[in-house]
Parts: structure tokens; C-alpha cells; sequence
């Protein structure tokens, strides 16, 4: 949805602005400098309030919370009982941002150590979503005390701590329990049971001060909305969700979001066990090592063993294996979704840098966060690999049919990602992309060799699915909107479209993609990842055109030319030729690169040329790019 039209639809239902979850929510990743450090999340707490979480990854430390109902250098800790802390400046967060927030220049462990590494989590208020609120105990037991927010809908999960004396935090309410169960949040314990404990509203909640410490004691109260919409272009998506689940004998459960999830908290509320938080930042891929932290305890970032949490399209697969075989199965959870807003340029969503390796890693910087990354030797028989977020360190090659392998492969950056290709003295050219609605999703799926759909996130009916079977070696299979629905394309092999009906015959909509029976796409129990694109104005184009065997002007709606370019013979042979910007699409020698090959780039032809509107194929152009009445698919980013 273009601005104008945001504006228009906000001005007609009196609602103001469109809010997103990135606008609300933030999982931050960052090392200890020693000295003054400012986080830029791009949430505003100075302006309108909120949270931070902070917990170190990479030592035992204790975890902060700081809201902006406290004065800087305070804080709380939800893996201890203490009141408010009054930390000597300057230890501690200094500061709410606009745009984040600022810690101050101490080498405390908590939150800046020099060298250490840690997360943070920052809750913005909002309607439908967060708030934070300070009230007082009134009464004592046999009576009740009721405190005020400003949620806007009745909270899922309500986290309170008397600030004024050292407690636990409890009790905790959530919605799954009902009103007469509470949890503690800085213990393992199960649920607790006490007649009328919480009495939850739009506008309040009453608590029995038979659980309070006493008249007169004061709290903080944190308080999350539960599937209240509120959210996205239209103002009615929802971003945060408190539930249960139950696990079956073998301790597994899946969860329908209607979302896929970037933060999930997951707590037993029958047996003793710790709160486990996960988020897509740290790792928490579809397979392989999953990071976990639990904030009711001091303890480093570990891999993941009796909970693990695994996002799909519409929520999440949670394995309790602690618990496997054992009667024990109810659990509670908050989920928060991942980003939501569509991108208006295509530098926010799309980087490629082009070196010459000095040997370890190389990381590519960008301004956003990096869901895939393609990776090619510019030299001759090198791999093309592919890596996702959602896999984590596995890649695939584009230039053959074998199964996923293994590497170093890091997405745990906020604004760039490590590739583990860097031999010194050799030419790269990386790509970088983020997953955004309108442009770009990525999707994981288990087949079951049966017809079906598969969900998405892309908000729009996808035109370029590239699918591949990660377990075992099969070739990728491509849809294109611009072939016949009973056809598909593939790689590596550089033929023609073929005609199999892989796609079921259907269309991809703006929520699902369908699939056959095929082991390529759905052989059961397989596993696979499907790349999506889709065109998005003065963003992205997904198209075809036919050739000429002259110059040929392909307008895609840019302004200022295309920075990458994809393109595909259809009707006959033609390789996956791609371009960039930053090794050069110019009025000259344009070198280009095979997807489906380990050939050599090539750097002495002239088979395309800049144009502001998208890019040119030249009359020099061979039959796979340009013949006569030959027909091709593309896509470009701006």
C-alpha cells in the first residue's frame, strides 16, 4: 500500500497512522563496548514509553529490566526478587530514545561488558500491544486492589513485581490460566491455585490482596494484549498472541499463530520448569541448533534441549522433550509476530557487495536485517550457495541438485550478515535480501506427498516460487506467473519450461502456494525451502517480456535502473544469467554470472545496458536473452 493510501485509509477510519510490529517491537543484538552505547532500534521510548529487556549471551549474568517508568541507572531483574535497584551513575541504561536507548559508560556485566555479547528486547507502549503501569497496593487480605491501563483490550499475560520491598515477581496472571491460577515469573514452579485471584478487563485489572504483600506497597505492573489487531495497513492484523498448548506423547505440539512468530516465551505451567525465550535473531531456525536464554535464571545463551521452538508460516512447532512420555503437557506461551511493513525502496530490503577475499569470514554490512544471502566465486568451478534465517548455518547450491550442507553461515547481526567464503585473493559478489510484505518471503515446509497448499507471508499472490528439497538431491523446481500453470522451470539443468503440473494447477494466492505430489516439491516427510518474489512499485519486478533480437527496453517502473537483474529463456535452452550494479551494469561490458553454473563470470560483453525505468537487453544479446519471438522471464530490484 502506497503512502497516499495509507494516509486515505487511516483519515477514513479516524485512526490516525498505521502502527507495525517493528514499530512496537525490537530484538536488538549487541556487544559490550566498556563505554557510553547507544542502541538504535527504532522504537521510541523517549516519546512514547516502554521496556528493555537485556540479557548477556556470552557469560552468567543477570537480566535487566528498565522501563520508563523508572529514572535512569534504576533497574529491576527478573531472575531475582529484589526491589528497584538505584544503580550509582552510570550503570545501567542512561536513557530512552527516540529511536532506542542509551547505556551508560560503564563495563558493568549486566548490560555492557567490553567484548560481551547480548540481547536486548524492547517493548514500546501501545494500544493492543504493550503497556506499563505503576500502582500501589490498597487494602489487605480479603480485599481487592484494581489499577488502570491503557492496553485498549484485556491483557493476555499480566507480569507484576512489587518495586518497593524484595518479592518475586507474582502473582503473574495469563489468560490461559483463567482467573483463579497464577505463575511466578522469577521461579520454576507450576501454576499456583487461589480463588479469585485476577479480574481482567479493557480498562483494568483487580488483583486479591491475598496474594499482595501488603497495604501500601507499590508495583509495576506489565501488561500484554492478546490477538486485539490493531496493526498493519489496515489496522486490524494482529502481533502479539497469549496461549496454551499441549504436547502429544513424544512432546511435540504445533501452534497456529495466523502468523509467523520472531519472539516466543514458553513456560510449563504443570510441573517446575524455567521460562525459555527464543527469538529469530539469536537462531531459531526450522532445524539444527536453536539459542535459548531463560530469564528467571543467570545462565548464558545455550542450545536449546528441553524446549525448542521452531517458527512455520502460521506459528510454531514447540518440542518439549523434557517432558516427553510424562503426563505433564499443559504449557503457556506469548508470541510476538514478525515484521510486517512493506518497504517503500529497494535499498531497505536489498544490498550485494562485490570484494576481493582476505581469507576468514567476510561480513557484508547492511541497513537492515538479512533473512537470505546468495554467495558466488567470481572465479571459475566455485558453488552458488544459498542461506536462509530459517535454516540457519545450512546453504544450498544453485548450480546443483545436492542436499543442504553445513557452513558458518551467521544471521545473528541486526545489520549485516558473515559469509564463511573468503578465500584470499579471490573475486565474490554476495547478495543480501529481507524478507518484506510485498517483495520477498521465504518459507520451510515438511511435505506429505498428498496435494495441498502451503501458507505464506508475502501479503500478495507470489509470481517467482524457486523451490528445493533440502534432505535428499533433487533439482529445483521454479513457478513462474508468466508460464502456463501446468509448467515449471528448474535448475541446474538450463532447459525449457516443461509441462508437469507441480503447481496443482492452481495459483498461488495472496496467502498460499499450492503443490503436487512431485518428490521436488512435496515427496513426504521431505524438506524444503521456497524462495517467493513478487513485484512491488519502485521496489521490485517479477516479469516477462519477449525478444526482439534488437535493442529491447524492459520498463519495470524504476527511477533509477535496476540494481540486480535475473533473466530466463522459457521457451527454449537459456542459463539464469544475473547482473548487479556493483560490478557493473553500464553503457558497455557488463559482466555476468550463472546461477544454474560454476562457470566464470564473464566481463568482455555487452548483453544489457542501464535504463532509469529498469534496464535494456542489447541487439548483441544472444538467443538465450534475446531471439526473435523467444520468450523470458525476469526479476529486477531496484
Amino acid at each position: 500500500m502506497s503512502k497516499l493510501a495509507k494516509a486515505l485509509t487511516a483519515a477514513a477510519g479516524n485512526a490516525g497512522e498505521s502502527l507495525y510490529v517493528e514499530d512496537v517491537f525490537s530484538t536488538y543484538l549487541y556487544t559490550g563496548t566498556g563505554s557510553a552505547l547507544t542502541i538504535t532500534n527504532g522504537i521510541d521510548l523517549d516519546g512514547e514509553g516502554g521496556l528493555v529487556w537485556i540479557k548477556g549471551r556470552s557469560g552468567a549474568t543477570g537480566i535487566l529490566n528498565w522501563d520508563t517508568t523508572m529514572s535512569p541507572y534504576n533497574n529491576l531483574s527478573t531472575y531475582n526478587t529484589d526491589a528497584i535497584i538505584d544503580q550509582t551513575s552510570p550503570f545501567g541504561i542512561a536513557s530512552a530514545n527516540t529511536d532506542g536507548f542509551s547505556i551508560g559508560n560503564t563495563n558493568w556485566s549486566r548490560v555492557n561488558a567490553s567484548g560481551s555479547t547480548y540481547a536486548s528486547w524492547t517493548f514500546r507502549k501501545a494500544e493492543k500491544f504493550f503497556d506499563v503501569v505503576t500502582f500501589t497496593q490498597t487494602g489487605s487480605s480479603g480485599t481487592f486492589t484494581t489499577f488502570n491501563h491503557n492496553l485498549g483490550s484485556a491483557p493476555g499475560m499480566v507480569l507484576l513485581k512489587a518495586t518497593s520491598a524484595s518479592y518475586p515477581w507474582f502473582p503473574c496472571y495469563h489468560r490461559s490460566l483463567g482467573n483463579d491460577q497464577y505463575l511466578v515469573l522469577d521461579q520454576t514452579s507450576a501454576a499456583g491455585t487461589s480463588a479469585n485471584t485476577f479480574s481482567v478487563n479493557s480498562t483494568s485489572v483487580t488483583v486479591n490482596n491475598n496474594l499482595m504483600y501488603g497495604n501500601g506497597t507499590t508495583y509495576v505492573a506489565y501488561l500484554f494484549a492478546h490477538d486485539a489487531g490493531g496493526f498493519g495497513d489496515d489496522g486490524t492484523e494482529n502481533v502479539i498472541s497469549c496461549g496454551s498448548f499441549d504436547i502429544d506423547g513424544v512432546g511435540n505440539a504445533t501452534v497456529n499463530l495466523g502468523y509467523e512468530p520472531q519472539f516466543v516465551i514458553i513456560k510449563s505451567v504443570e510441573a517446575s520448569s524455567n521460562w525459555a525465550m527464543f527469538d529469530n535473531m539469536r537462531g531459531m531456525p526450522v532445524s539444527g541448533t536453536v539459542a535459548q536464554l531463560f530469564p528467571n535464571t543467570s545462565g548464558a545463551e545455550g542450545q536449546a534441549s528441553d524446549y525448542i521452538v521452531r517458527p512455520t508460516a502460521t506459528g510454531f512447532v514447540a518440542t518439549a522433550t523434557g517432558f516427553t512420555g510424562s503426563s505433564v503437557n499443559g504449557f503457556i506461551y506469548i508470541a510476538i509476530r514478525r515484521p510486517m511493513k512493506t518497504p517503500e525502496s529497494g535499498t531497505e530490503v536489498f544490498a550485494v557487495d562485490a570484494y576481493t577475499g582476505t581469507g576468514g569470514s567476510k561480513t557484508l554490512t547492511t541497513n537492515f536485517v538479512v533473512d537470505a544471502g546468495l554467495s558466488a566465486d567470481r572465479g571459475n568451478g566455485e558453488d552458488r550457495r544459498l542461506a536462509s534465517r530459517l535454516t540457519g548455518s545450512k546453504f544450498l547450491k544453485t548450480n546443483n541438485t545436492e542436499t543442504e550442507g553445513s557452513s558458518t553461515y551467521g544471521f545473528d547481526s541486526n545489520e549485516s550478515y558473515t559469509i564463511p567464503w573468503n578465500i584470499s585473493g579471490r573475486s565474490y559478489v554476495d547478495y543480501a535480501f529481507k524478507r518484506a510484505t510485498g517483495f520477498f518471503d521465504v518459507v520451510a515446509y515438511t511435505g506429505t506427498g498428498s496435494a495441498h497448499t502451503e501458507a505464506h507471508n508475502l501479503g500478495v499472490a507470489p509470481e517467482l516460487i524457486i523451490i528445493k528439497k533440502r534432505d535428499t538431491a533433487r533439482a529445483w523446481a521454479i513457478y513462474s506467473k508468466s508460464i502456463p500453470i501446468d509448467q515449471y522451470l528448474t535448475m541446474p539443468a538450463p532447459t525449457a519450461a516443461a509441462t508437469f503440473s507441480l503447481w496443482n494447477n492452481t495459483a498461488p494466492t495472496s496467502s498460499v502456494f499450492s503443490i503436487e505430489t512431485d518428490g521436488s516439491v512435496n515427496a513426504s516427510a521431505g524438506t524444503y525451502i521456497a524462495y517467493l518474489f513478487a513485484t512491488l512499485a519502485g521496489v521490485s519486478k517479477v516479469g516477462s517480456y519477449t525478444g526482439t533480437a534488437a535493442t529491447l527496453n524492459v520498463d519495470c517502473g524504476f527511477s533509477a535502473g535496476a540494481r540486480f537483474i535475473l533473466i530466463k529463456r522459457t521457451d527454449s535452452t537459456g542459463d539464469w544469467y544475473v547482473w548487479d550494479s556493483e560490478r557493473g551494469i553500464v553503457a558497455g561490458n557488463d559482466p555476468y554470472l550463472l546461477l544454474n553454473s560454476t562457470a566464470a563470470e564473464v566481463t568482455n560483453t555487452d548483453y544489457i545496458d542501464p535504463l532509469s525505468s529498469g534496464f535494456t537487453v542489447t541487439s548483441s544479446a544472444p538467443a538465450a536473452l534475446n531471439a526473435s519471438g523467444g520468450t523470458y522471464i525476469f526479476l529486477a530490484i531496484a
